[in-house]
Order: structure tokens, then sequence, then C-alpha cells
């Protein structure tokens, strides 16, 4: 089974870069990626074996489109290019394609500590409105109109012969519901894999919709999008629909307000961006999506992924010198490394992927890891290591 990876970039190439670096660290290979992106983005290709297609526009649908039409696997998966995939992921993700009743897949997500989550399972249904969805190892659902497995768009895969026929993604969501929209129009046509050890590392990186702290830059394309999801499954968008939305944001807007991140006349702005796009979301036509064409380009298996050795080092911050000189270079004979490095305080933990290809958690030793952990926890160093790095091998299964 042949899989691609479409990751689309724009006016981001330094993470995109560290995006790649990472696929190549996957322990599949064989896979190929399509990278959809800007001037910038396409020159921060150069050194990895992609696909690129030249696209400048803010509509990720749109870009998905492109990228699926060069893809040439049976499976196509997408991740963010402001994430990070855990080695394991794509051969987690896409394991259960095996089964030929699986038409989609989605893994977890962790947010920006890299510890805790951000994302793990949910239900969708015609209103848009998200329901946990709680799951013990690898689990098969279907999904009806009216309620579906909600696959997250930075850690999805699709198998590309129902995705195709489907007409992919429907532009007319440029930002948001993009893939939820999908979720609902593919039910009935197989099971939704969700694979919870299939994880990547999401940090919600500064983009033209939101700053990199999440508060909002505009509220135009969610209100649009909101409009055109309620047209097409809830059978129109209504008064009480706009004012649940208005009600919403305005208090997200109010909480950024309160906590200092934007002023007072910022909300009027932000409020007055969801009206506007309310009203464009009722103009944009919906139409059926013609399929999309069979793949214009041969396939093109990315360079370095496949197993490797992986290596654990792990010690306080006064030996980082000579730690981050081993890290790079057991990085440069091929392996995965991940760098353990403590303070004898209480700082909180934190664990991501560098643009060298190292794998860094940091953090007190008396520390949290976990968000919902107490803030204080009383630790010997070695009992630390021995917790930390039976994690992060349970996480990774490298060794």
């Amino acid at each position: 089974m042949r899989v691609s990876v479409v990751i689309v970039s724009r006016h981001r190439p330094a993470l995109l870069r560290r995006c790649l670096l990472g696929l190549t660290q996957q322990n599949l290979p064989g896979f190929e990626v399509v990278v959809v992106a800007d001037p910038a983005g396409i020159a921060a290709t150069q050194g990895f074996s992609v696909k690129t297609v030249g696209f400048d526009e803010p509509n990720i649908s749109a870009a998905r489109n492109l990228g699926i039409g060069q893809a040439g696997g049976e499976v196509v998966a997408f991740i963010d290019d402001d994430a990070v995939p855990e080695p394991t992921w794509l051969s987690r993700l896409t394991a259960p394609f095996a089964d030929f009743a699986v038409m989609a897949a989605t893994g977890f997500v962790r947010g920006r500590n890299g510890i805790s989550f951000q994302w793990k399972a949910a239900w969708v249904d015609a209103d848009g409105n998200d329901s946990p969805l709680a799951v013990d190892g690898v689990t098969l659902l279907p999904s009806t109109p009216a309620k579906a497995v909600k696959t997250q768009g930075t850690n999805c895969a699709f198998r590309r012969e129902t995705l195709a026929g489907a007409g992919g993604f429907d532009p007319a969501f440029r930002f948001f519901h993009d893939e939820t929209d999908l979720n609902l129009r593919l039910a009935g046509q197989g099971l939704t894999a969700i694979v919870p050890d299939a994880q990547v590392h999401h940090g919600f990186a500064a983009g033209p919709h939101r700053r990199a702290d999440r508060v909002p830059k505009s509220l135009h394309e969610i209100a649009a999008s909101t409009v055109v999801f309620l047209r097409r499954h809830a059978g129109g968008a209504g008064v009480p629909a706009q004012n649940a939305l208005t009600d919403r944001e305005r208090r997200r807007a109010l909480g950024h307000m309160v906590a200092g991140r934007i002023e007072p006349r910022d909300v009027g702005r932000l409020m007055a961006t969801l009206e506007a796009g309310w009203a464009d979301g009722l103009s944009r036509p919906l139409s059926d999506l013609p399929p999309l064409p069979p793949p214009s380009a041969d396939f093109l298996p990315l360079q370095g992924p496949g197993l490797r050795r992986g290596l654990v080092l792990s010690g306080w911050r006064h030996q980082a010198a000579r730690l981050e000189a081993q890290a790079r270079a057991a990085v440069a004979e091929g392996r995965i490394v991940t760098l353990v490095l403590f303070t004898p305080d209480a700082r909180p933990h934190w664990h991501g992927f560098g643009a060298d290809g190292i794998w860094r958690q940091q953090g007190g030793l008396f520390g949290r890891a976990e968000r919902s952990a107490a803030i204080f926890r009383l630790w010997g160093l070695a009992a630390r290591v021995d917790h930390e790095i039976a994690r992060l091998c349970r996480l990774r299964a490298t060794g």
C-alpha cells in the first residue's frame, strides 16, 4: 500500500522545513510527500525529495485538492506545516487501511508543551458541534450524515479513491470546518479508524487568522464557514445560529481582553469581522463537487524514512554542552535522538522537535509534565529520569 502525505504551507518556510525533517525520521519507508506552498515554502523544500505545487492563496481546501491531484498513493495523509509527527506516526495511522472497510483514519494531537493533549477523539453532528468520544486502543466506527467521527486536519488520512470520488475538500471552506464537512459527506462509505498512538505535536503557529497565542486576527472565515456548513448539513443558517456564534466568539474575545492580550476596541473590531463573514457565507454558492482526477505525477518516495535506532540522553542543564554534542553526532549517524535536560527546580516540562532534528524535553526535576498534574512533585533524579524515559519510549517505541 503506497502512502502520500500532503502538507499545505503558506508564509511559514522555517516551520515547513522542520515538519519535513520530522517526516524523514518516520519508521515507515517508501511514502511520498506533496507540498503545496507559496514561493518561499517551495524554496524551503530544497534538499528534500518531495513533489511541490505552487499556490499562494488563503484557501486550505483548494490547496489540499491540488495536493491530492499530485498524490500517487492509495492512502493520502495530511499534516499541518506547524506540526511535527512522532517517528511512528504514519505507520500507525495508515495500518488500519489494511482493512478495506476503512476509508479514513485520525490520531491524537499533542499541544504546545508537547506532552498534554490538544485533541483526542470526538463525534461531530450536523450543526458542527463536537462531543468527546472515549476510545481504548485502535477503534473502527461508522459515521452517518447526522453524526460522524471527526478527523483532525493536522493528523488524518483517507483512502484516495474515496476522497477523490467525493470531490475532495470543498473550496467554500477556506478555513475552519473543512475536514468536518468532509467527514459528514463521506458518511456511509466506510469506517473511520481512531488511532490514539498515531500522534503529532502541534503548536498553533501564527497565521493569517490567529496570532501565536491563539488570539484571532479576524473572525471572518470562521463565520463564513459556519454558515456554509449549516446550509449544507443542517438545512440552513438562521438567526439563532448566528446569535449563538456571536455570543460564543464575544465571550472568547472578552476573555482575551481580560487577560490583557487585546484592547477593548479590538473586541468590537473582531465582532465586525464576524458579522461580515456571516454575510459572506450566506452568499457563497453551494454545489455538488465533481470527482477529482487521477494523480498526474509518478509516485516519488521521500528519501530518509525507515527503521532507525533510538537514543535517549539525559542529565542536568549544566551538562547541556556535552549532551548536545552527543545528540548532534548521533543524529548525523541517522539515529532518532531525545535529549532530556533537567533543572533542580519546579519549572514545567516541555517536549518538542528542533530544526536540528533532535527531540528535546526540558523542565524542572520537581516540575509537572502533564498540565493536569500537580505543580510540584518530589522526585529523585534517577526516578524522574526513569519515569520520563519510560513515557517517551512508550510513545515513540524506538528503543
